[in-house]
C-alpha cells in the first residue's frame, strides 16, 4: 500500500462500494471503503490517505459533515459524490472544503479521471502539483497587492501581517490570479487551469472556492465581472 495512492472511500451503498472499490483498485489504488460517516472518520485518521472520496448521504456522520472534519485536520484532497448535478449538497459540500464533486450514477473511467486530475493539482500520482502558470508565479519571490502578501516560493500567504491558511486549491486558484493582476480570467479557463478539466465542468466549482478564498483574503481583493468571470485588483 506504501507505493499506490490511498483512497479512502466512503459509500453507504454495499453495490456501489463494492464495485468502485474493485474498480479502483484495478486501475493501482489502494482502497479503504467505509460504511458511514463515523467510521470513515476513524478510518480517515487511522490511514491517512492521500484523497477522501465521500457519498453525500451516508448515515451516522454525513458526507458534508464528514468533510469538514477532515477539512479541520487535514488539506487532504476530497471529492464529493452527489446524487444530484443540481443538489444543494453540492454546494455544502463544496463550502465545507471539497476541491471537487461527481455526480451519481457514474461511469468508473470518468471517475477515476477525476481522481487522478485532482491528484494530479496535488502532486501525487506522479502529477504535477502546478500548472505551467502557476509555475511561472513561484519563480517571483514575494507579491503584494494591498495588505495581502504571497510567497510563491515558500507558498505562504500572509494578509495583514497575518498567516492566512489556503487548501492546495485555493492557493493553486490565487497563483492563478496574482499571475495577472487586473486581467479577467473567465471560470472555463479556472476550470482548466486550477481543476486540470480538459472537458466541460461544472462553474458552481469556481464560485465556490472564489467566495472561500474572499473570505479568507478580502471580499474586495478580487473582483466579479458581471458576464466575464474574475479578476485580483492590482
Amino acid at each position: 500500500m506504501a507505493d499506490q495512492t490511498h483512497v479512502l472511500f466512503v459509500e453507504d451503498d454495499d453495490v456501489i462500494r463494492e464495485a468502485t472499490q474493485l474498480a479502483l483498485e484495478r486501475d493501482g489504488f489502494a482502497v479503504t471503503a467505509m460504511p458511514d460517516g463515523l467510521s470513515g472518520l476513524e478510518a480517515f485518521r487511522a490511514n491517512r490517505p492521500d484523497i477522501a472520496l465521500l457519498d453525500v448521504m451516508v448515515p451516522g456522520l454525513d458526507g458534508v459533515s464528514l468533510c469538514r472534519r477532515i477539512r479541520d485536520e487535514s488539506t487532504v484532497p476530497v471529492i464529493m459524490l452527489s446524487a444530484r448535478a443540481d443538489s444543494i449538497d453540492v454546494v455544502l459540500g463544496l463550502e465545507a472544503g471539497a476541491d471537487d464533486y461527481v455526480t451519481k450514477p457514474f461511469d468508473g473511467a470518468v471517475l477515476v479521471a477525476r481522481i487522478r486530475a485532482v491528484l494530479r493539482r496535488f502532486g501525487h500520482a506522479g502529477g504535477n502539483a502546478q500548472s505551467e502558470t502557476a509555475e511561472d508565479t513561484m519563480t517571483g519571490g514575494v507579491l503584494t497587492f494591498g495588505d495581502l502578501e504571497i510567497d510563491t516560493e515558500g507558498m505562504e500567504v500572509r494578509r495583514a501581517g497575518q498567516p492566512v491558511a489556503l487548501t492546495p486549491t485555493e492557493m493553486r486558484l490565487l497563483l492563478e490570479f496574482s499571475s495577472a493582476p487586473g486581467t479577467v480570467l473567465s471560470r472555463d479557463k479556472l476550470l482548466e487551469r486550477v481543476w486540470d478539466y480538459g472537458w466541460g465542468g461544472d462553474t458552481r466549482v469556481v464560485d465556490v472556492h472564489v467566495q472561500r478564498l474572499r473570505q479568507k483574503i478580502g471580499q474586495d481583493r478580487i473582483e466579479t465581472v458581471r458576464g466575464f468571470g474574475y479578476k485580483l485588483k492590482a
